[in-house]
């Protein structure tokens, strides 16, 4: 397969959601054309088996369209709840107290079994624990191994099986389960680009998601805990890439404490050279509606200007009743942040210095030398994907046209901002490089007869990490004009 169609409008990528809204091949299609530059199967829902079908028809797009797809399999990882009741449901009294313990009889308005030995391990006098979403919020007076006694902060009513946060404390729990290792295993066996690890609340949550990986996929640490904040720069350097996960965060944590969080967490992963998705209520309101609120429209526009690689639909592509019209929007707001003129001087707010090496020096140089000579894209040679992340790293004012000999590092490269990744075979020369950058070029439309493009690549060619060579050329007609 080599792969031709021109690249996206813009640089950002639209992450979508798959659910019952979207699940078949007919809308699958239909979202990528309206947009869709990677696909997120969530782990949490559904059996592993009805996920076959639809990962069969994101990679059946390739051949259709003549481009990679990305499928990013999402784990549910630990998910901590509250017994049941006597009578179904509760009513917890604004300054009453509360018992949670081990016993598992079905609960009352003073007490509920919490199944979690973890917790009462862990947590002190002082902390919270908020059920249902933070809608009730409990206080610690006292606890044993077998009770944690509680002043009722906020109460209302809890029903059986609630979910419940614990933000004030690092719980003793690995962010895998038994079903997030079978999970893993199957979607490795799928053959996804991505898994992305729910719960992570230290660097070293990563290390077993890691080792079952080996390499076959990239692996993605959604930031959703507090804990995950403190340590947030080793996080991100031990993973490939990162989500920030407004959900659970704002569940955790005061709303008003997310907006800065999520610039902190974005600066962070891009100026380490990480792929950074911002995620959830995106637009919220298009789950019923087919047009967004201005609030939202702003939200994700914030996001563009911050300089994310990735803006992510959940419940708007997943379940609701306008998938197409979502991710159309994600698409049109891109364009239109894009094309502000002031939009590239407010994405390089974020300062990335370049590490002291050849190749981050070049792809420092690359972003320079297209600025100044007015130079038309950038084209990447890679194998691993890492000469690609470099440069996009600097967000260059020009698209970046990847070829690469690996299948799996173009797909891999859909959440990777400004990317456009094109499967091809490797080239055995420096005539040959310069050669294919010209016909590629031409062929995806990113250049045309009398354009300047960049090209960057490694020699000796096939070796992984060795990116040293930076050659700018023009095009005209079937010739190439050097000028390095």
């Amino acid at each position: 397969m080599t792969t031709a169609i021109a690249p996206r409008p813009r640089k950002v990528r639209v992450l979508a959601t798959l659910g019952p809204a979207s699940n078949s091949p007919e809308m699958i299609a239909t979202l990528f054309q309206a947009g869709a530059d990677a696909f997120r199967v969530n782990m949490s829902h559904g059996d592993q088996q009805s996920k076959v079908a639809v990962i069969q028809a994101i990679r059946a797009l390739e051949e259709k369209f003549e481009r990679p797809t990305t499928i990013l399999a999402d784990l549910q990882g630990p998910k901590l709840r509250v017994g049941k009741f006597k009578d179904g449901k509760v009513v917890l009294p604004h300054g009453g107290t509360f018992v949670l313990d081990r016993d598992p009889t079905p609960g009352d308005a003073t007490r509920v079994e919490l199944p979690h030995r973890e917790i009462f391990e862990a947590i002190e006098p002082g902390a919270r624990l908020l059920l249902d979403d933070g809608k009730l919020v409990l206080r610690v007076t006292d606890h044993g191994p077998d009770r944690i006694e509680c002043n009722i902060e906020v109460g209302g009513p809890l029903s059986n099986n609630k979910g419940l946060n614990v933000p004030d404390v690092v719980l003793p729990m690995a962010a895998l389960t038994e079903k997030d290792r079978s999970d893993l295993s199957w979607a490795i066996e799928q053959g996804v680009d991505w898994i992305a690890l729910s719960f992570v609340q230290r660097p070293e949550d990563l290390a077993e998601a890691r080792k079952l990986i080996g390499g076959k996929a990239a692996l993605l640490a959604k930031i959703e805990k507090p804990a995950a904040i403190d340590r947030l720069e080793e996080i991100v350097e031990m993973c490939d890439g990162v989500m920030v996960a407004r959900g659970d965060l704002g569940v955790e944590m005061p709303p008003q404490m997310v907006p800065p969080l999520q610039k902190r967490i974005v600066e962070t992963s891009r100026r380490l050279g990480r792929p950074v998705v911002v995620a959830t209520q995106m637009l919220e309101s298009m789950i019923t509606s087919p047009s967004p609120t201005r609030a939202e429209v702003s939200d994700v526009a914030t996001a563009i200007y911050d300089g994310a690689d990735a803006i992510m639909l959940s419940a708007e592509s997943a379940a609701g009743d306008w998938p197409v019209e979502a991710v159309s929007m994600m698409n049109a707001i891109g364009v239109s942040v894009e094309g502000d003129p002031m939009h590239g001087d407010r994405i390089h707010f974020t300062v990335t210095r370049p590490d002291p090496t050849t190749a981050d020096a070049i792809a420092e140089a690359a972003k320079s030398i297209a600025r100044t000579t007015s130079a038309t894209a950038i084209i990447c040679f890679t194998t691993s994907g890492s000469t690609a992340r470099r440069v996009a790293r600097e967000r260059p004012p020009v698209p970046i046209l990847v070829l690469t000999p690996s299948k799996d590092t173009a797909r891999r490269l859909g959440l990777l901002w400004g990317t456009h990744a094109v499967f091809t075979r490797d080239v055995e020369s420096f005539e040959d490089m310069v050669g294919k950058a010209k016909r590629m070029a031409l062929r995806t439309g990113i250049a045309k007869a009398g354009d300047r493009v960049i090209v960057m690549a490694g020699v000796p060619f096939r070796t992984p990490g060795s990116t040293n060579v930076l050659h700018v050329v023009r095009i005209i007609g079937d010739e190439l004009k050097d000028y390095s």
